[in-house]
């Protein structure tokens, strides 16, 4: 049975450039919503965290995220291939997965929905429509939708 948020909601930002992240973090601080933002810089890193390897061993100090904000043009292990184990893998299959990129090219918005992103997001290039679409992606994803309980 899925129940709403009572918890803080965690959500895991995967992406490689500094000023994004800290807009984001700065964004949901602002929320009224309890989270707790966890950051990874690239797509290995998050593969990592979501695996619980290396630095990200301890399940504690890397909590299962209610929400994965994917940016899809980083280092090593890009967007589309995290996102593409993500979905292929039943274990997480169903967190849910925002893309978060400068990218608006029909191919990549085509490729993200194939793999099974559940929401495609172009970042907005001003501030204030940064944070105001990082506000709108929180209060859709929870305060609006049910989702499944992330222990499960």
């Amino acid at each position: 049975m899925c129940e709403p948020q009572s918890r803080a909601a965690v959500i895991l930002l995967v992406d490689d450039d500094p000023e994004d992240q800290e807009l984001t973090k700065r964004a949901l601080r602002a929320s009224k919503l309890r989270n707790v933002l966890m950051t990874v810089d690239d797509g290995e890193e998050a593969l990592d965290y979501l695996y619980r390897r290396g630095a990200y061993a301890a399940a504690k100090s890397s909590p299962r995220p209610d929400l994965i904000l994917l940016d899809l043009n980083m280092p090593k292990v890009d967007g589309r291939a995290v996102l593409s184990q993500i979905k292929s893998d039943p274990s997480l299959r169903r967190i849910p997965v925002v893309i978060l990129t400068t990218s608006s090219q029909e191919e990549d918005i085509l490729r993200s929905y194939d793999l099974g992103v559940n929401s495609y997001v172009t970042k907005p290039v001003r501030m204030e429509g940064f944070i105001r679409a990082i506000q709108d992606l929180e209060h859709y994803w929870f305060d609006l939708v049910v989702l499944p309980n992330s222990s499960v």
